[in-house]
């Protein structure tokens, strides 16, 4: 009891003006204080609060173990995809549509995925993807009935110094041209200047060489198109022929001696070839109607089907040979379907060392994503990077849409034990020319000059 309240006891001093006493505060009954939540002097406020973040921050741990253990699974799923495919080349189509299914199973559990949002982000380049593989299937067979493979047997010479310069010209088309369409006019001229038996090794240069020549274009390739839109002046994508160069001197000169040992180039001799000018006229409009189609509309497939459309009124099309390439397509299509449902937000500080793993990771993982994010991130040297995300893809069959098409020409290419092993310099170039890049050119981080 407090000391002023005995009866015998000092008188308590008189309370100030406008306050009360300590006897009044003490006798002051606490539930008219903790009435109005937030009116306590303190005390109950701090307990609510205290209370409140203790779940906020075991909400925020459960939802970041949640998030990390999606992401293992999801990245573990699009890994076991690839080793399948890898390992059981025959079924790869299986794969790649069974480990579609199951990514996306696994993303539609999350809470922040929506199926059409992604749909409506990626539905143009799948379509326009699609439109091509398919469409530059018929361009390679006008190709080859025109008569032009036995006109470069004429024109090439024989042995390792006519297969070498076949890589050579495919490079070349590839660089004004897209990349599917340089290599499967290199798989068609080389089906007739082989006899029929081309090696393994040399269809593995054959897609090295379509990417190596598309990398140091603006026009060549999707992802030197992406930096040039970013705002990339062409003259630092160019860069990247310099490592194209390097790497084909290097894949060009094992894979025309690998050629030359299986079946050798024969110089064509006496009387040459009919040529088919209608069909020259079929595959010139076919290419000319995807570079029209993409500068004017972005949309590259759509000028390819009207071109082929066209020359149908004057060449019937072989559309028996769409179901085979069909299988290819939707083979692609879901690898690319996939490797965007991956969550990737960030790539490692812009150097040389992640440039060169962003072509090592494209090999496996589809480089208009990687290209993405590193434009988001910026600070590279474009002229790496076009030629890292260009040309890594070459290293594995289903790395690159220019493998996966390719391979639809040769079968016995859909096998990444017999790739590995027979294009094995393609590896080894990319890394000397990336070496030689350094040495010749050093490393000169720019800014994309976006326009205004």
């Amino acid at each position: 009891m407090p000391r002023g309240a005995a009866g015998g006891g000092r008188q308590s001093a008189p309370p100030p003006a406008g306050g009360t006493s300590d006897r009044d505060q003490a006798l002051a009954p606490p539930v008219a204080v903790a009435a109005v939540p937030g009116c306590a002097p303190g005390f109950d406020a701090d307990q609510r609060s205290g209370g409140n973040g203790h779940t906020v921050a075991l909400r925020d741990i459960h939802s970041a173990v949640l998030e990390t253990m999606t992401t293992y699974l999801l990245f573990g799923l699009f890994a076991a995809t690839l080793l399948g495919i890898a390992t059981y080349h025959k079924r790869a189509l299986t794969f790649a549509v069974v480990g579609l299914g199951l990514v996306l199973s696994v993303k539609l559990s999350t809470p922040d995925f929506y199926l059409l949002q992604h749909a409506e982000h990626e539905w143009r380049t799948l379509l326009n993807l699609g439109g091509l593989l398919l469409g530059f299937t018929l361009l390679a067979d006008s190709f080859e009935r025109s008569g032009l493979p036995e006109t470069l047997a004429a024109v090439l010479p024989g042995g390792r110094k006519g297969a070498f310069l076949l890589l050579v010209l495919v490079a070349v088309i590839s660089s004004v041209l897209d990349n599917i369409a340089a290599a499967l006019i290199g798989g068609a001229a080389a089906t007739r200047l082989f006899k029929g038996r081309v090696h393994v090794g040399y269809v593995a240069a054959i897609v090295a060489a379509s990417n190596a020549g598309g990398a140091g274009s603006v026009l060549g390739d999707t992802t030197t198109t992406m930096i040039w839109l970013a705002g990339g002046r062409p003259i630092e994508v160019a860069e990247a022929a310099i490592g194209s160069l390097l790497a084909l001197a290097f894949f060009g000169g094992f894979a025309s001696r690998q050629q030359d040992r299986l079946q050798p180039l024969v110089k064509a001799t006496g009387p040459g070839a009919s040529i088919d000018l209608v069909q020259i006229l079929i595959v010139v409009a076919i290419l000319a109607g995807a570079i029209l189609a993409n500068v004017l509309l972005g949309f590259p497939a759509l000028g390819v089907w009207v071109a082929i459309l066209a020359g149908g009124l004057f060449r019937p099309l072989q559309w028996q040979l769409l179901p085979g390439a069909a299988r290819g397509t939707c083979f692609l299509l879901s690898l690319v379907m996939s490797a965007s449902l991956m969550p990737v937000q960030s790539l490692p500080p812009a150097s040389p060392g992640t440039a060169f793993g962003l072509g090592v990771v494209s090999a496996f993982f589809d480089n208009i994503p990687l290209t993405a994010l590193a434009i988001e991130q910026g600070g590279y040297d474009w002229g790496y990077l076009a030629y890292c995300v260009g040309f890594g893809g070459s290293m594995l069959w289903f790395g690159s849409s220019a493998g996966v098409a390719i391979s639809g020409l040769f079968p016995e290419a859909k096998s990444a034990k017999n790739w590995l092993r027979h294009g094995w310099h393609i590896g080894v170039a990319y890394v000397i020319a990336f070496g030689g890049m350094l040495l010749l050119l050093g490393w000169h981080a720019g800014a994309l000059h976006k326009p205004h």
